[in-house]
């Protein structure tokens, strides 16, 4: 009877229901922040939750408030858990190990570069505005 039960419950039952870490010491840093980022998203979702909920009393709205935040963190931390997504947040740290980060001189040099060229092609695109905005004036086409 048992072996039938097993069969029947499906991999995502199992895996959502579990309290136990996939590859608890791989993927660490980045498993945690897509956690945060994750937690952050439900705790907005039930703070504008909780504003929606205007005509339940206030009681019952914290109540809701605090299961639907108790269900999403608890999905969140399953989520970064299930073997597939972790194993893909584990590579994703191992492969920005391997990036080659600039120098705090390299960034600042680039940086400044890609301002430079940001403010000129603002300012060129205005130039040309200003300038079809005159040959339309001279058309008669602007007022």
């Amino acid at each position: 009877m048992s072996k039938e039960v097993e069969v029947a419950e499906s991999p995502l039952r199992r895996t959502m229901f579990s309290a136990e870490l996939y590859k608890r010491s791989q993927g660490r840093i980045t498993r945690q922040a897509t956690f945060g980022a994750l937690a952050l998203i439900v705790a907005l979702g039930v703070y504008a939750l909780h504003y929606q909920l205007d005509g339940v009393e206030l009681n019952v709205r914290y109540i809701i408030d605090a299961v639907v935040l108790c269900v999403g963190l608890w999905m969140s931390f399953r989520l970064v858990n299930m073997p597939r997504f972790a194993d893909f947040l584990i590579s994703v740290e191992a492969e920005m190990t391997k990036v080659s980060w600039p120098s705090k001189t390299d960034l600042i040099r680039t940086s400044v570069v890609v301002m430079i060229v940001i403010f000129g092609l603002a300012a060129l695109l205005y130039a040309y505005d200003l300038i079809w905005q005159a040959v339309l004036r001279g058309l008669g086409i602007l007022g």
